[in-house]
């Protein structure tokens, strides 16, 4: 009988231990669910936020781009996109026209023009364009700043295609004179006789247009210059492509504001926009004419400021291009107290 009240009481026992793993598995897996719910929660929060295609946020209906161009840098090709895309994605493209073509406004000017910019709310979002020097909108005291975009390509590449355009224009409007229209010397016979078309300091023009509205920035060779460019690329510019890479520059704007860019990359691949605008009768230097023309400091002044851009991008397109192909980058928020 005593075994037999044994043998109850350990099975008895048994049974409890056995009810008591059970319950404590329940409870560990419960929570594991709560955590990796919470986890769920809190994402789908934080990609409610984020700045997607299907539901932009509305401080994007506020959203302000100055593209101050540089002149023969694939811009023509590059505004044409914005122009095609912008009845569909609801925005406003501007081109900034200032007189005589000048690239530098004076003071009064300068401040009309940012606080116009980022007041003229009836045409926000809005793509701003033109051959126009950085300007720097915390100086001119507004309340709220612009993006700036810009692209940049190599300077003598930029040189050579300017001098051409002079003269035989482009396919883009080809009836249209330039002023060297019917001058016929090439860039090798320019650079061999010394004329001032083809002067190395006629290539001072990517660095003080990053370089802004200062002085400084406008004396050809000036190291303050190209200090000053580079900073304001870092500081002050949302992204600064490279011509060689058109696609990449349009893809990373396409990923980062798909308020005005969504659909860009697409409908830069199958329209014409790549081919839009090509100097006529272009002739590539000679090797002696390069050589002769990376002697001189303007060119390596401004050639340092395109490589640092050109890296400066590859690091922004790898992060943001590897992104878009595979699983998206999230954030989000958690251990917030007080509760």
């Amino acid at each position: 009988m005593l075994n037999v009240h044994k043998l109850w009481l350990f099975t008895s026992m048994c049974v409890v231990v056995v009810v008591i793993l059970y319950f404590q598995s329940e409870i560990t897996r419960l929570e594991d669910v709560y955590r990796k719910l919470e986890f769920r929660v809190l994402q789908s929060h934080s990609e409610a936020r984020q700045y997607t295609t299907r539901d932009p946020p509305r401080d994007d209906d506020n959203l302000v781009v100055i593209y101050n161009r540089v002149p023969k840098t694939g811009s023509t090709s590059f505004v044409g996109v914005a122009y095609d895309l912008c009845k569909k994605n609801h925005f406003k493209v501007l081109h900034i026209n200032i007189t005589a073509n000048m690239h530098v406004m004076s003071l009064s000017n300068q401040y009309r023009f940012a606080q116009n910019v980022t007041k003229w709310q009836e045409v926000k979002p809005a793509l701003y364009h033109g051959h126009m020097a950085f300007l720097n909108f915390e100086r001119l005291g507004t309340n709220t700043r612009p993006l700036f975009i810009n692209l940049i390509r190599k300077p003598l590449d930029r040189l050579v295609s300017y001098y051409y355009f002079l003269r035989h224009g482009d396919n883009f409007r080809p009836h249209l004179v330039r002023k060297k229209h019917g001058n016929k010397m090439t860039f090798d016979e320019c650079v061999e006789k010394g004329q001032a078309d083809c002067d190395p300091s006629n290539m001072w023009l990517q660095v003080p247009f990053f370089c802004g509205h200062a002085a400084e920035c406008w004396r050809p060779g000036s190291p303050w210059a190209l200090q000053q460019a580079k900073h304001n690329l870092v500081h002050h510019y949302l992204v600064v492509g490279v011509t060689e890479e058109m696609l990449a520059f349009i893809s990373v704007l396409e990923a980062t504001l798909p308020r005005l860019f969504r659909g860009a990359t697409d409908h830069y691949r199958s329209s014409n926009r790549s081919h839009l605008r090509q100097t006529s009768a272009k002739i590539e230097p000679s090797q002696r004419t390069v050589d002769r023309i990376q002697q001189s400091v303007i060119w390596k002044m401004e050639n340092e400021l395109y490589e640092f851009a050109s890296e400066h991008f590859k690091f922004v397109k790898k992060k943001v291009l590897k992104e878009a192909n595979s699983a998206p980058q999230v954030f989000f928020y958690e251990k917030i107290r007080p509760k």
